[in-house]
């Protein structure tokens, strides 16, 4: 048996040296994932929701990252008790929630993150979390070791915000432009203006309730603004577009050249 640390690195690193800079990753490839973790990001995305990720994909993910610098946030699918009981019990200690639109909403999340009696979270003898039954009293201090973030992307969560920010167990919001976007009409477009600032101003709310605020940044210029105006983590690249981005311009150089030969 050991005693465990069961501190939340996010938490940890939130304290000590915010802003936060951190990747999407969507590709599904524990190769791309340990690469990029030895780039330099604070933290990385494992994007369960938009991406072909399992839970045994997750696990190689979050077990590839143990061993570089760079944090887990696990992005499940949905607002689920029973896929928040199964990532719990895999070892995802830092996990972030889709399109959550009430208070009720945010609720249920906290409810199935803590064990009783704060919450629903069923209780296992051994799983990864408590390192197969090794920590000792993990069920008792399972809560300090959670960091729950909760994705606030719609007109109806924004109208919400200041009560899902009230909620006991909330330890972050992030807004998402692209979702956000297409809810007041502005479908594509998650850099218009007025998305950006409708997030701007929602920072505001966040910092008053005293909770941590994240973004997705769809642009660079955005990233810096986002970092330079006070939210605490921000997402600014994307493995996807990293690759198939240099593949394009690469293939464009050269078939250009390629092109140009006489035959």
């Amino acid at each position: 048996m050991t005693d465990g640390d069961l501190t939340n690195p996010f938490r940890h690193a939130l304290a000590a040296r915010p802003p936060l800079i951190g990747i999407w990753s969507m590709l599904n490839s524990t190769n791309a994932v340990e690469g990029i973790a030895w780039s330099g990001f604070d933290w990385l995305l494992i994007d369960g929701e938009h991406s072909p990720v399992t839970l045994a994909d997750a696990m190689a993910h979050m077990r590839v990252l143990a061993a570089t610098p760079t944090l887990p946030i696990v992005r499940l699918v949905w607002n689920d008790p029973v896929l928040l009981k199964q990532y719990l019990d895999a070892g995802a200690t830092t996990i972030m929630l889709p399109y959550v639109q009430t208070a009720r909403e945010a609720e249920a999340a906290v409810l199935a993150m803590r064990y009783p009696p704060r919450g629903q979270r069923g209780v296992a003898a051994m799983h990864r979390a408590s390192r197969y039954g090794r920590i000792k009293g993990y069920a008792q201090r399972a809560d300090d070791s959670l960091f729950l973030i909760l994705q606030i992307e719609t007109r109806q969560a924004m109208s919400n915000l200041d009560a899902i920010l009230a909620v006991d167990g909330v330890d972050a919001v992030f807004f998402g432009p692209g979702d956000l976007a297409a809810s007041m009409g502005f479908i594509g477009r998650p850099d218009h203006p007025e998305v950006t600032a409708e997030i701007d101003a929602a920072l505001v709310r966040v910092r008053r309730a005293g909770k941590a605020a994240g973004v997705l940044a769809p642009t660079a210029e955005l990233s810096e603004r986002h970092i330079r105006s006070g939210f605490d983590f921000v997402s600014v690249a994307n493995d996807c577009a990293m690759l198939f981005g240099a593949a394009d311009a690469t293939a464009v150089r050269f078939r250009s050249i390629a092109g140009s030969i006489a035959p």
